[in-house]
């Protein structure tokens, strides 16, 4: 189950009972197919999607009062930073499709598409050959980049910089607190 890989610690039945309750109570879609194996889909309603900006303030809010350099044993998922996107304002000058390269710690890599049209993003994990810009370094990297100094100095990018130095700038803590004060 895809969304079993990315919440890593809940069970089958937690997952599953978590679900049904968000069905239940009018914030997911849920569409079962007739295959083998079976595969079921969700999807946020508008009800949920009514909740993004929510979400959003509470990644502003954690990057300005809770961020600290991770502890030596603590492992950071980048991918659920980058899944909070959506509920944050973006600024209007940044629009492009961003490739987000994640070295983890085990070798293995974690990809994610960023798409930002008129002040919204939405996040998928994928590749896109077809990205105005892939930004790539491992998960220390990241959490430098997306901490309190900013720091972009592992970070490698190929394609159109332009696009890229508005994508980091607009995830920088500092972007954050300076939208919350305009």
């Amino acid at each position: 189950m895809e969304l079993q890989r990315v919440l890593p610690g809940i069970s089958t039945e937690q997952l599953r009972s978590r679900l049904n309750r968000m069905v239940a109570d009018g914030l997911l879609t849920r569409q079962r197919y007739r295959e083998v194996p079976p595969r079921v889909d969700y999807e946020l309603t508008e009800r949920a999607r009514d909740l993004l900006p929510v979400v959003g303030a509470l990644a502003r809010w954690g990057a300005r009062w809770a961020w600290s350099p991770p502890r030596p044993d603590e492992s950071i998922d980048i991918g659920a930073i980058l899944r909070t996107l959506p509920g944050l304002a973006m600024p209007r000058s940044f629009e492009g499709m961003v490739e987000v390269t994640v070295v983890r710690r085990a070798g293995d890599m974690k990809r994610y598409v960023l798409t930002a049209r008129h002040g919204r993003v939405t996040v998928v994990e994928r590749s896109a050959p077809e990205a105005d810009v892939k930004i790539t370094g491992p998960e220390r990297a990241w959490v430098e980049a997306l901490g309190p100094d900013a720091s972009r100095t592992e970070l490698e990018i190929v394609g159109d910089e332009s696009v890229a130095e508005a994508f980091l700038d607009a995830l920088a803590p500092l972007a954050v607190r300076e939208a919350e004060v305009a």
